[in-house]
Protein backbone atom coordinates (compact mmCIF):
# COMPACT_ATOMS: atom_id res chain seq x y z
CA UNK A 1 0.00 0.00 0.00
CA UNK A 2 2.59 2.35 0.94
CA UNK A 3 4.27 1.49 -2.03
CA UNK A 4 1.44 2.00 -4.40
CA UNK A 5 0.86 5.80 -2.43
CA UNK A 6 4.72 6.50 -2.89
CA UNK A 7 4.46 5.48 -6.65
CA UNK A 8 1.42 7.61 -7.04
CA UNK A 9 2.66 10.60 -5.79
CA UNK A 10 5.68 10.33 -8.14
CA UNK A 11 3.74 10.16 -10.83
CA UNK A 12 2.38 13.80 -9.87
CA UNK A 13 -1.02 12.31 -8.64
CA UNK A 14 -2.67 13.34 -5.95
CA UNK A 15 -3.74 10.55 -3.25
CA UNK A 16 -5.84 11.87 -0.61
CA UNK A 17 -5.04 11.38 3.35
CA UNK A 18 -8.50 12.67 4.25
CA UNK A 19 -10.30 9.77 5.81
CA UNK A 20 -13.87 11.57 5.94
CA UNK A 21 -15.29 12.79 2.04
CA UNK A 22 -18.67 12.21 3.26
CA UNK A 23 -21.71 14.13 2.95
CA UNK A 24 -25.12 14.92 5.72
CA UNK A 25 -28.02 13.63 4.69
CA UNK A 26 -31.35 15.77 3.90
CA UNK A 27 -32.55 14.98 7.20
CA UNK A 28 -29.42 15.99 8.93
CA UNK A 29 -30.77 19.22 8.61
CA UNK A 30 -34.78 18.57 10.08
CA UNK A 31 -33.34 20.78 13.35
CA UNK A 32 -33.43 24.03 11.04
CA UNK A 33 -37.05 25.57 11.40
CA UNK A 34 -36.55 28.26 8.66
CA UNK A 35 -37.18 27.01 5.31
CA UNK A 36 -35.35 28.98 3.07
CA UNK A 37 -32.23 28.43 5.40
CA UNK A 38 -32.93 24.71 5.76
CA UNK A 39 -32.96 25.19 1.27
CA UNK A 40 -29.71 26.80 1.72
CA UNK A 41 -28.27 24.42 3.94
CA UNK A 42 -29.17 21.52 2.03
CA UNK A 43 -27.34 23.56 -1.53
CA UNK A 44 -24.32 24.10 1.39
CA UNK A 45 -23.71 20.57 1.50
CA UNK A 46 -23.95 20.18 -1.75
CA UNK A 47 -21.71 22.87 -2.44
CA UNK A 48 -18.23 20.18 -1.04
CA UNK A 49 -19.89 18.16 -4.40
CA UNK A 50 -19.92 21.18 -6.98
CA UNK A 51 -16.74 22.69 -5.51
CA UNK A 52 -14.73 19.88 -5.94
CA UNK A 53 -11.93 18.77 -8.58
CA UNK A 54 -13.82 16.24 -9.96
CA UNK A 55 -16.57 18.89 -10.81
CA UNK A 56 -14.61 22.12 -11.53
CA UNK A 57 -12.03 20.38 -13.35
CA UNK A 58 -14.38 19.71 -15.77
CA UNK A 59 -16.60 23.02 -15.67
CA UNK A 60 -13.58 25.64 -15.94
CA UNK A 61 -13.35 28.95 -16.01
CA UNK A 62 -11.32 29.18 -19.35
CA UNK A 63 -11.50 26.90 -22.20
CA UNK A 64 -8.99 24.48 -20.87
CA UNK A 65 -9.79 21.71 -18.69
CA UNK A 66 -8.28 21.10 -15.36
CA UNK A 67 -7.32 17.75 -14.28
CA UNK A 68 -6.18 15.93 -10.56
CA UNK A 69 -6.50 16.48 -7.66
CA UNK A 70 -4.78 19.74 -7.92
CA UNK A 71 -6.50 21.07 -10.86
CA UNK A 72 -3.75 21.70 -12.64
CA UNK A 73 -4.10 22.53 -16.56
CA UNK A 74 -4.50 19.44 -18.92
CA UNK A 75 -1.80 18.26 -20.04
CA UNK A 76 -1.56 17.79 -23.10
CA UNK A 77 -3.12 21.08 -23.82
CA UNK A 78 -6.11 20.87 -25.07
CA UNK A 79 -9.23 23.00 -25.76
CA UNK A 80 -12.76 23.63 -25.19
CA UNK A 81 -13.40 23.94 -29.00
CA UNK A 82 -16.90 24.84 -30.31
CA UNK A 83 -19.22 22.03 -28.95
CA UNK A 84 -17.27 20.95 -25.65
CA UNK A 85 -15.40 18.10 -27.13
CA UNK A 86 -12.36 19.52 -27.76
CA UNK A 87 -10.78 21.00 -31.10
CA UNK A 88 -11.46 19.23 -34.68
CA UNK A 89 -7.87 18.47 -34.64
CA UNK A 90 -7.81 17.05 -30.83
CA UNK A 91 -11.30 15.64 -29.62
CA UNK A 92 -11.28 14.45 -26.42
CA UNK A 93 -12.74 11.17 -27.56
CA UNK A 94 -8.74 10.74 -28.78
CA UNK A 95 -7.38 9.92 -25.49
CA UNK A 96 -10.79 9.36 -23.34
CA UNK A 97 -12.49 6.20 -23.73
CA UNK A 98 -15.72 4.84 -23.24
CA UNK A 99 -14.14 3.84 -19.15
CA UNK A 100 -11.05 4.87 -17.62
CA UNK A 101 -7.86 3.58 -18.74
CA UNK A 102 -6.19 2.56 -15.44
CA UNK A 103 -2.80 1.55 -16.73
CA UNK A 104 -2.32 5.19 -18.93
CA UNK A 105 -4.51 6.35 -15.81
CA UNK A 106 -6.34 8.24 -18.44
CA UNK A 107 -9.97 8.74 -17.14
CA UNK A 108 -12.66 7.90 -19.42
CA UNK A 109 -16.45 8.01 -20.20
CA UNK A 110 -18.47 7.44 -23.38
CA UNK A 111 -19.33 10.94 -23.54
CA UNK A 112 -16.49 13.04 -22.05
CA UNK A 113 -16.57 16.40 -22.61
CA UNK A 114 -16.69 20.32 -21.07
CA UNK A 115 -19.25 21.42 -19.51
CA UNK A 116 -20.62 24.91 -21.58
CA UNK A 117 -18.57 27.93 -20.84
CA UNK A 118 -21.74 29.15 -19.24
CA UNK A 119 -21.78 26.53 -16.71
CA UNK A 120 -17.71 27.32 -15.45
CA UNK A 121 -18.16 27.34 -11.71
CA UNK A 122 -14.27 27.26 -11.28
CA UNK A 123 -13.58 29.89 -8.78
CA UNK A 124 -16.75 30.67 -7.71
CA UNK A 125 -18.31 30.68 -4.49
CA UNK A 126 -21.33 28.30 -3.67
CA UNK A 127 -23.73 30.68 -3.16
CA UNK A 128 -22.34 32.36 -6.85
CA UNK A 129 -22.72 28.21 -8.43
CA UNK A 130 -26.33 28.16 -6.58
CA UNK A 131 -27.64 31.40 -8.71
CA UNK A 132 -26.08 29.82 -11.87
CA UNK A 133 -27.28 26.38 -11.32
CA UNK A 134 -30.68 27.41 -11.29
CA UNK A 135 -30.56 30.00 -14.23
CA UNK A 136 -31.69 27.92 -17.20
CA UNK A 137 -29.57 30.57 -19.12
CA UNK A 138 -26.35 29.57 -17.89
CA UNK A 139 -27.28 26.00 -16.39
CA UNK A 140 -27.94 24.46 -19.62
CA UNK A 141 -31.79 24.80 -20.10
CA UNK A 142 -32.57 22.58 -17.40
CA UNK A 143 -35.18 23.14 -14.54
CA UNK A 144 -34.45 22.34 -11.16
CA UNK A 145 -35.86 18.63 -11.41
CA UNK A 146 -33.49 18.38 -14.59
CA UNK A 147 -30.61 19.22 -12.03
CA UNK A 148 -32.03 16.55 -10.08
CA UNK A 149 -31.71 14.31 -12.73
CA UNK A 150 -28.50 15.42 -13.80
CA UNK A 151 -26.89 15.44 -10.41
CA UNK A 152 -28.42 12.03 -9.28
CA UNK A 153 -28.32 10.01 -11.95
CA UNK A 154 -26.27 11.20 -14.82
CA UNK A 155 -24.06 8.53 -15.84
CA UNK A 156 -21.26 11.46 -16.49
CA UNK A 157 -21.61 13.18 -13.46
CA UNK A 158 -21.34 10.03 -11.77
CA UNK A 159 -17.99 9.67 -12.69
CA UNK A 160 -16.71 12.15 -9.98
CA UNK A 161 -17.54 8.93 -7.71
CA UNK A 162 -15.42 6.68 -9.43
CA UNK A 163 -12.47 8.65 -10.75
CA UNK A 164 -10.05 6.10 -11.48
CA UNK A 165 -6.54 5.87 -9.99
CA UNK A 166 -4.59 8.56 -8.19
CA UNK A 167 -8.08 10.73 -8.05
CA UNK A 168 -10.12 11.07 -4.82
CA UNK A 169 -13.75 10.98 -5.29
CA UNK A 170 -16.69 13.37 -5.08
CA UNK A 171 -17.38 13.95 -1.47
CA UNK A 172 -20.04 11.09 -0.54
CA UNK A 173 -22.08 9.24 -3.26
CA UNK A 174 -23.84 10.48 -6.44
CA UNK A 175 -26.89 9.20 -4.66
CA UNK A 176 -26.44 11.25 -1.48
CA UNK A 177 -25.58 14.46 -3.96
CA UNK A 178 -29.13 13.44 -6.14
CA UNK A 179 -30.78 13.42 -2.49
CA UNK A 180 -29.09 17.06 -1.74
CA UNK A 181 -30.33 18.67 -5.04
CA UNK A 182 -33.86 17.26 -4.63
CA UNK A 183 -34.31 18.19 -1.06
CA UNK A 184 -32.82 21.92 -2.35
CA UNK A 185 -35.00 21.76 -4.87
CA UNK A 186 -38.02 20.66 -3.38
CA UNK A 187 -37.35 23.38 -0.61
CA UNK A 188 -37.81 26.51 -2.57
CA UNK A 189 -34.21 26.12 -4.20
CA UNK A 190 -32.84 29.08 -1.82
CA UNK A 191 -28.90 30.18 -2.21
CA UNK A 192 -27.22 30.48 0.15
Amino acid sequence: MAINIAAACLAGYTVSATTSNALASPESFATISDPAKRSAAYFTELGKVLTNPRCTNCHPAGNRPRQGDMSRLHEPPVFRGPDGFGLETMRCSTCHQDANFEPGRVPGHPEWHLAPLEMAWEGKTVSEICAQIKDPKRNGNRSLQDLVKHIGTDTLVGWAWAPGFGRTPAPGTQQQAGALVAAWANSGAACP
